[in-house]
């Protein structure tokens, strides 16, 4: 996940009646690894959580920088994730001859592992919680911009001191939107190498009608190695492969990386993200989705360099339609309205707590503000009026020139040393830009622009510079340098005055502007600092009625998930527990084969070999939404017995509240995944090296 999906018309009324319960009637919470729920897990399912089991399991457990989880399976790297969370590799080493993302991947030996251009792994080493060092920094009686500014200083000098000294990425994570501030370092693996993809058609089987529905049956895997110092890594700790697998009932549990959930916004942050941002975005996303559905429709080739592309944007729209349609439902607002009355009536009761009631107008206030500059910020700095990898690296090149010379504490997040080896390692990407691509999206990008703004609108002819979007698309795209990445190389080392000097157009373009999307970001930037004051004060509030035995909202951080493997009712039919590999040729038979309903060649071909009864994917209770796409789903043993790759359609409303009723996480079985790979790609040394946790000698 990416998680994302169809519009979503959910009955939740009974919602409002579990509104009161307390967290151990359901399977709900996406932990901290430094503050797990143990009480819960040992009520709940007899689970002792130690710290050995914690430390093994966060150790075991990777991020993918691109957009995803996974986790180590082998003593020399392995790792597995999901086939759309590897999609970006795949599409990235494929070319015209050599498609990948479509036909799949098996190298057989070490020697024929090919490695990502770009890709970057983190696991998490440590957690520290620097709370009051950040919030002594900002002094009582500083201005909102001027709280912004001491903020992001003394989170860059902490980043820098922790990376100075342990050589790991550190980075300073905001929870419990300002309550709490946790230092979080982490080992980079930049050296990343694709050993096994299946086919597409496999790994998405049923396409887009099928996403975030169930029944399901996806091979959505993929499996990279992790190298140092040229060399397969060798790890301490990993996950074993489990042999036995689930049963209806089984205790799982889900370690990943959820990338943003919004249960803890205020009411007005909820009606903004209604009426506002989620309609305005889906409708981008509907634009995107024709032109480029068009794009490829025209030939192969096409299709194959927009494929990846394509797959977001139809999955974005189809996760935030999801999203929208769960806040159009009056019960689930009425529930938050209930619940943020409830902490309101309870802090206005309490002296030490009356704070919380005059935050809750500050994030109103700050909310009005950024809605009013949101349409400039969108368009301008983050840069829908500019959509254009080439664009990208000439905007980075122009701030790196403008921010690097400042004291790191004063830059732009994305420009601070702890972060510099991350943002060097994409800039200087050799990935493959494709100029009729770039053309196509930055012509459509800049007549979004002229309708947002209007055409007369000055800094829209200065952008335009007198010819038409399509014209001035393909003038920029053709004469910027931009694609040497030596050059990049070159413009980003020698600082501000070789990247005014280069004369590039794409920089030119970026240059022209930047000052009114840094004026633009520093309005967000100012007002957001507003509201994260006032959210600390209402986490104050909230751990002092509530204890702080909560967990905060997602943040693409490694949490753990737990819940139960379990079927559900839905229109009055059983939904299963399991799906089998029988049931995927049945599918495809029933839709005659017909695309996305065809099977991979190989599929047919061995179909006579396999164990139909094996078990291909698996549902559970437990708490996941995107960015937990390739976490490991593992017994109370420690044993790996799936992997997540998405949530059914009931799941789209988990991004605010947290339901069991149906909304479950779908997960491919670890016996599909043997199953498949031994009998249909006969790929037996991987197989070997999965169920002994070591490359065969």
């Amino acid at each position: 996940m990416r998680i994302n999906k169809p519009l979503f018309t959910l009955g939740l009324g009974w919602l409002l009646l579990s509104a009161g319960d307390s967290m151990t009637h359901a399977d709900e919470g996406m932990w901290l690894f430094n503050d797990p729920p143990r009480k819960l897990l040992k009520e709940r399912y007899n689970f002792d959580v130690t710290d050995a089991w914690l430390e093994h399991v966060q150790k075991s457990s990777v991020r993918f920088n691109s957009g995803g989880s996974g986790s180590f399976v082998s003593e020399d790297g392995l790792i597995m994730s999901n086939h759309h969370v590897g999609a970006d590799t795949l599409q990235k080493i494929s070319d015209k001859e050599h498609d990948y993302l479509k036909n799949g991947f098996y190298a057989r030996t070490l020697a024929e592992e090919k490695r990502a251009p770009d890709l970057e792994l983190n696991v998490l080493m440590s957690m520290e919680d620097v709370t009051a060092r950040v919030n002594a920094a900002v002094k009582p009686g500083l201005s909102d911009e001027e709280a912004f500014k001491a903020r992001r200083s003394v989170m860059a000098e902490i980043e820098k001191e922790s990376k100075d000294k342990t050589g790991l990425r550190s980075d300073v994570v905001t929870l419990y939107q300002g309550g709490r501030y946790h230092l979080y370092r982490s080992k980079r693996y930049t050296d990343v190498r694709l050993v096994f993809a299946p086919e597409q058609q496999i790994a998405f089987f049923g396409g887009d009608p099928d996403n975030f529905e169930y029944p399901r049956y996806d091979l959505d895997i993929c499996f990279f190695r992790a190298y140092e110092e040229g060399k397969p890594s060798k790890l301490p700790l990993r996950l074993t492969w489990s042999q036995q697998g689930t049963a209806e009932a089984d205790f799982i549990i889900v370690s990943g990386h959820p990338g943003r959930t919004s249960r803890l916004l205020t009411v007005d942050e909820l009606e903004y993200l209604r009426e506002f941002r989620l309609p305005n975005t889906l409708r981008r996303l509907f634009r995107l989705e024709v032109l480029l559905g068009s794009y490829s429709a025209r030939s192969q080739e096409n299709a194959r360099r927009a494929k990846d592309d394509f797959f977001g944007v139809q999955n974005s729209r189809k996760a935030l339609k999801g999203e929208l349609g769960g806040l159009l439902d009056p019960k689930v607002m009425e529930r938050k309205k209930a619940d943020e009355t409830k902490l309101r009536e309870a802090a206005a009761a309490r002296d030490d707590l009356k704070d919380a009631l005059a935050a809750y107008d500050r994030i109103a206030a700050a909310q009005k503000i950024i809605g009013e500059n949101a349409r400039v910020y969108n368009l301008l700095e983050a840069g829908s009026a500019f959509n254009s990898e080439l664009f990208g690296i000439g905007r980075t090149l122009l701030r790196a020139g403008e921010e690097r010379p400042k004291p790191n504490g004063e830059r732009l997040r994305e420009f601070t040393e702890a972060g510099r080896e991350s943002l060097e390692l994409q800039l200087f990407s050799d990935k493959p830009i494709y100029n009729d691509l770039e053309e196509l999206l930055l012509a459509d990008s800049l007549t979004y622009l002229a309708e947002e703004m209007g055409a007369t609108n000055s800094l829209v002819r200065q952008v335009l510079a007198g010819k038409s979007p399509s014209e001035r698309a393909a003038e920029l795209v053709n004469s910027t340098k931009l694609k040497d990445v030596s050059l990049r190389k070159k413009l980003f080392e020698n600082g501000k005055s070789a990247v005014e000097s280069a004369k590039d157009p794409m920089i030119a373009l970026a240059q022209l502007i930047d000052a009114d999307a840094r004026a633009v970001r520093k309005i967000i930037e100012t007002q957001g600092e507003a509201k994260q004051q006032a959210h600390a004060k209402i986490a104050k509030a909230r751990f002092a009625l509530e204890g702080t035995g909560k967990y905060p909202d997602a943040t693409f951080t490694l949490r753990l998930a737990y819940g139960a493997v379990k079927g559900y009712q839905e229109s009055g039919k059983q939904m299963p527990a399991h799906t089998r590999i029988a049931g995927l040729y049945e599918r495809a038979a029933e839709q005659q084969y017909r695309p996305p309903f065809d099977l991979p060649k190989l599929w047919l071909d061995r179909k006579s070999k396999l164990d139909l009864k094996t078990p291909l994917n698996l549902v559970s209770t437990a708490d996941i939404i995107g960015g937990n796409s390739g976490s490991p789903t593992i017994d109370r043993k420690g044993e790996l017995v799936g992997i997540i790759f998405d949530g059914n359609i009931q799941s789209l409303v988990l991004d605010f509240i947290y339901t069991d009723e149906q909304a479950r996480a779908l997960s491919v079985d670890s016996r599909g995944i043997i199953e498949a790979l031994r009998k249909v790609y006969r790929a037996d040394k991987l197989v070997n090296e999965l169920t002994n946790g070591k490359v065969s000698k």
